[in-house]
């Protein structure tokens, strides 16, 4: 069992790189957004905590999170835990690190995923989708063909995401950068931290996490 965080600013591509493990090594990815919205349909005791704090208004409190990761550690997985969006603070952190070794586990590597902020605004600013089959395409690196067709699917709908351009890209990084970034200070100083180049083509991008998780 190996369990690790990802981390990395907006578009980095960590859900990429999650996903992949997921399939190949069998391991939970635990990612706060989808964890919320599970709690809010199933209807347990935190879902209903969690559904009241959201019909209020308020942000989910970080002890909240932690009891659903709690509830998820519970379950158990082969593979281990991918912890995806979360840490996203120093407090968040520390809540983690001693809900860890609480359950008798540890966290065997943060995964860096570095980008170059102007190389990461031009990806993202030029991407979209196909709104048939899904299939990604970039205004540079791989654009529509001349007809506007997929040449996955043959449809026209062009999907393009309303948050990604490039003021929007960057109010997300500077939050990234005020909140999130001194993590990497907080797991080098553990020894924890391993930095990957994130704007690499993806199979590079997998191999090198390869390499770190061994």
């Amino acid at each position: 069992m190996i369990n690790i965080i990802l981390l990395g600013p907006p578009g980095a591509g960590k859900g990429t790189q999650a996903r992949h493990l997921v399939e190949t090594r069998g391991m939970v990815q635990l990612s706060t957004g989808d964890m919320l919205r599970e709690a809010q349909a199933n209807g347990s005791e935190m879902g209903k905590k969690v559904a009241a704090v959201i019909e209020r208004g308020e942000l989910v409190t970080d002890e909240i999170v932690i009891g659903l990761i709690r509830e998820k550690i519970a379950e158990g997985a082969k593979g281990g835990f991918i912890f995806d969006g979360f840490p996203r603070t120093l407090g968040q952190a520390d809540a983690l690190g001693d809900l860890l070794a609480e359950t008798g586990l540890k966290l065997d590597a943060v995964i860096e995923m570095a980008v170059d902020d102007a190389a990461l605004v031009a990806r993202i600013t030029g991407r979209s989708t196909c709104g048939g089959c899904g299939e990604v395409y970039h205004d540079q690196t791989k654009p529509w063909a001349a007809d506007g067709k997929c040449t996955n699917c043959g449809s026209t709908d062009i999907k393009r995401r309303a948050d990604d351009n490039e003021d929007s890209l960057k109010t997300r990084l500077m939050e990234y950068y005020k909140k999130t970034s001194p993590l990497l200070g907080y797991y080098y100083a553990k020894g924890d931290l391993k930095s990957v180049d994130g704007l690499v083509a993806i199979d590079e991008v997998k191999a090198a996490i390869g390499k770190v998780l061994g």
